[in-house]
C-alpha cells in the first residue's frame, strides 16, 4: 500500500525512476482520489516512463494505446469481427431474422480494443493514453465518459462500467492544447527538464557503470546544449546514451575538440548538430583561454 507520497517516491525509485517531490504528491493524489492524470511536458523528460515505472509499482497490467492523428473508436475501444458475424449469417439462412438480428452484436462478436480492455479487464490495470496530442479534438471529446465516469458506451450494446477501476495516465508533447473539459476531469503533472542535481541522480542510477566524474560533465554539458535554441533538445535517455557513449570510447571526462562524432547521439537533426559544432568551437576557445 502507497499511504503518502513519499511511499510513492521510494517505490518508483525501487523501478528505476526518479520523481520530483512535487509531481509525486500530485500523482499520489490522483490514485488517491481515483483521477486521471495527465503528464504533459516536452519530448524525452520522462512521462512515459513514469506511467510504466507506475503500473510496475502498483503491480498493475499494463495497456497501452498509442494516439496518432486519424486514431478513432474502432482502433482505440471495440470494433466487430465482421468476419465472424458474417459466417453467422450464411449459417442462419434458415432462422427468422428477427432471432439472429441482436445476435449479430453481442459479445461473441465484439472486439476488444485498449480502452474497452481496461475497462473490462479481470484484473486492475493501468491505461497509458500515450501522446494524447496527436489525437484530434474529436477523438478527445469521445475520451470524456471515460475519464469522468470510468465506462464506455457501445451504441449496440449500452453502457459498460469499469469492473476493477483502472489508473488512467495520460501524457502530451504539448503539440495542441486540450479543452477545459478534459482537463478539468484531471489532475496535471507537468515535466520539464531535469536539473543539473537530479540528471545526475539519474544517470548514476540507470548507468551504474559510468564514473562520477564522466557524469557530472555529460550533466553539465547537456545542460548547456539545452540552452542553446535547436530544433529537438536532447532528452534525458539521450544524455544517458551520450554518456555510455564516451565511457564505450573510453573518455572520462568531455573534450570539446574530440566530441565530433559522438554528437549525433546526443543530437538528431543535421542542422543542430552543426549548429552545436560551430559553439563547440567558441567553447574550446573560451577553455584555452582559462586554462
Amino acid at each position: 500500500m502507497l499511504t503518502s507520497p513519499w511511499d510513492l517516491t521510494q517505490a518508483l525509485a525501487k523501478e528505476g525512476y526518479l520523481i520530483a517531490q512535487d509531481a509525486a504528491t500530485t500523482l499520489f493524489l490522483a490514485l488517491a482520489l481515483k483521477k486521471p492524470c495527465l503528464i504533459e511536458g516536452p519530448a524525452g523528460v520522462g512521462k512515459t516512463q513514469l506511467a510504466l515505472a507506475l503500473a510496475r509499482a502498483k503491480r498493475r497490467k499494463l495497456i497501452r494505446l498509442q494516439c496518432y492523428e486519424g486514431l478513432d473508436i474502432t482502433k482505440a475501444l471495440y470494433d466487430w469481427n465482421y468476419a465472424k458475424q458474417l459466417l453467422r449469417l450464411q449459417l442462419s439462412r434458415t432462422e427468422d431474422w428477427e432471432k439472429i438480428k441482436f445476435d449479430l452484436f453481442s459479445e461473441e462478436f465484439l472486439l476488444s480494443r485498449p480502452l474497452l480492455e481496461s475497462i473490462r479487464s479481470e484484473e486492475p490495470a493501468l491505461l497509458l493514453i500515450d501522446e494524447l496530442d496527436k489525437s484530434d479534438e474529436e477523438f478527445e471529446s469521445f475520451l470524456l465518459e471515460l475519464l469522468a465516469e470510468q465506462q464506455v458506451t457501445i451504441p449496440e450494446m449500452g453502457t459498460i462500467v469499469a469492473k476493477t477501476d483502472p489508473i488512467v495516465i495520460l501524457t502530451s508533447n504539448n503539440s495542441r492544447d486540450f479543452s477545459d473539459a478534459l482537463r478539468r476531469r484531471c489532475l496535471h503533472i507537468y515535466l520539464t527538464y531535469p536539473s543539473i542535481e537530479r540528471e545526475i541522480s539519474i544517470l548514476g542510477s540507470q548507468a551504474p557503470e559510468l564514473s562520477a566524474r564522466l557524469v557530472q560533465e555529460v550533466c553539465e554539458f547537456v545542460a548547456k546544449v539545452r540552452k542553446l535554441p535547436l530544433q529537438k533538445l536532447p532528452s534525458v535517455s539521450e544524455s544517458i546514451d551520450f554518456a555510455r557513449s564516451l565511457h564505450a570510447l573510453q573518455k572520462e571526462k568531455i573534450n570539446y575538440s574530440e566530441l565530433m562524432g559522438t554528437l549525433n547521439v546526443l543530437l538528431k537533426y543535421p542542422k543542430d548538430i552543426a549548429k552545436l559544432e560551430e559553439r563547440l568551437k567558441k567553447w574550446d576557445s573560451e577553455a584555452s583561454k582559462h586554462c
